[in-house]
Formats: C-alpha cells, structure tokens, sequence
C-alpha cells in the first residue's frame, strides 16, 4: 500500500504544473494535500477509483488539506475541535481498518514570528489529538509540520537558527511529539542521509543548488514502524516549492 502526501501550494496552479502525471505515474493508494487552496467545484481533478475528501478554510483562496483515497475509510473527521485551527481547513482524519490517517498542515509562524503562540497552542493540541487516537489504534500522520527537526533538515542550520520554521520553541514540540509514541519513518530508514530536503524557497537557483529544508514528514506510531517496508523523498518532483513524499506499507 502506498501513500503519498504533497503540500500542493495551491492545487490549480500545481494543475497546470505536472500533477496529474505525477499521479498517474506514482499509483498511490491515497494520496494527501497540503494547501489545496481551491473549493472542490474550482478545480477539474476527480480521478476515477478514488473517494475524495476535503476540508475547506473559512477564507477562500487559503490554506484547506485534500485526500484522494482508493479505500473508503470507516470513518472521516475534520479537524481537531479547536475552531481557531479548525476554520482553516487544517486536518483531516481518516480511519482505516488497521489505522488511523492523519493529513495536517501545520500554521507557520510567519516570518517575525507572530504566530508563535498560536502555534504552540496548536502544538499541544495536536500532540493530544493524536496521541489520544494512538490509544485506540495506530496512527500514520503526514504533511506539512513548517518545521527542521534537526540540523540534518536544513542546508545552512547555523544561519537560520531562531528563524520560522527553525525556532528552538518548534524543533523542542516536534521533539515532544516524537517523546509522545511517534517515529519519523524517513530519518528511520535513512538516518545517515545528508541534502534531503522537501521544500526550497522560490528564490532562483535555490532549488537547483539544493538549498532546501525538510519539513514534510510521514510519522507512524513507534509499534507500526515494522509495517513500513519504505519511505521516499520525490525531489526531482516540481509542482510547487514542496516536493510529494510517500511511504509504503507491508501488505
């Protein structure tokens, strides 16, 4: 079974991009997006085979998480009962039989760091939420976190210490989360890998130099590593300033 997860930066403009042959080609099994940004009837991908879910923000043209999946899921639940995450379409949870999924984007602090407290209240909400399905049954979460967990996950960490998305404030809740019953399956199996990075800034020649940061993750519950039998970073993916990611899981 293979999953695949994409902040999108706007699904109509990854349209016209090079999606559609990137989902053609990559034959996933569910497939979730970040920053879809578009209402469903603004868009004309409905793939064939695959139920659709998705959780609009209140504010057009913004944020919203989308999830193509060939199985229904038992059930599907939208948000995290916070309204002030919630109105922005962060979140959506679907149960499968064996597990829970977790599509989520996680609120950026913004530049000047305006939003941090906003974001660390989202943190520990969403540490709860999770940690609380994880006591029914395990737990595959995946997205966009807005966060380099380590100096490994950013190209220049001593520049950018103390900067959005590699604040201590934000690497010290991953960290918690982690300490909370989670596995980043990527550093898992790779955990010797240098330069692997999901997302570069738009500035030219920054991707083509590879300067990049690796803040997109699929985590699972500790006791589900084993169902995993790979974990992929798809850099040479264009589309958006993100790249997709995927996992897949043992049969």
């Amino acid at each position: 079974m293979k999953l695949i997860s994409w902040n999108v930066a706007g699904f109509r403009a990854c349209l016209k991009k090079g999606f559609s042959s990137f989902f053609d080609s990559v034959k996933a099994d569910i497939v979730c997006l970040q920053e879809a940004k578009a209402a469903s009837e603004q868009y004309d991908f409905h793939p064939q085979g695959y139920y659709e879910y998705l959780f609009p923000a209140e504010k057009k043209g913004y944020s919203k998480t989308l999830v193509f999946s060939k199985t229904k899921p038992l059930q599907v639940i939208y948000g995290i009962n916070n309204q002030k995450f919630d109105i922005e379409g962060r979140t959506i949870t679907l149960e499968y039989d064996k597990f829970y999924l977790v599509n989520l984007y996680v609120p950026n602090v913004k530049r000047n760091l305006e939003r941090m407290e906003e974001r660390m209240e989202w943190e520990e909400d969403i540490k709860k939420y999770l940690t609380e399905l994880d006591k029914v049954k395990p737990v595959i979460i995946c997205g966009d976190f807005n966060v380099a967990h380590t100096e490994v996950d950013i190209k220049n960490a001593k520049q950018n210490i103390g900067n959005a998305g590699f604040t201590y404030e934000e690497r010290e809740k991953f960290t918690e989360l982690l300490e909370n019953g989670f596995t980043d399956t990527f550093h898992y199996f790779n955990k010797d890998a240098k330069d692997k990075y999901t997302w570069w800034s738009y500035m030219k020649g920054v991707r083509e130099r590879n300067i990049g940061w690796r803040i997109d993750y699929f985590l699972v519950s500790n006791r589900f590593i084993n169902n995993i039998k790979d974990t992929k970073i798809y850099s040479d993916v264009y589309g958006s300033d993100h790249c997709p990611i995927g996992i897949e899981l043992i049969n």
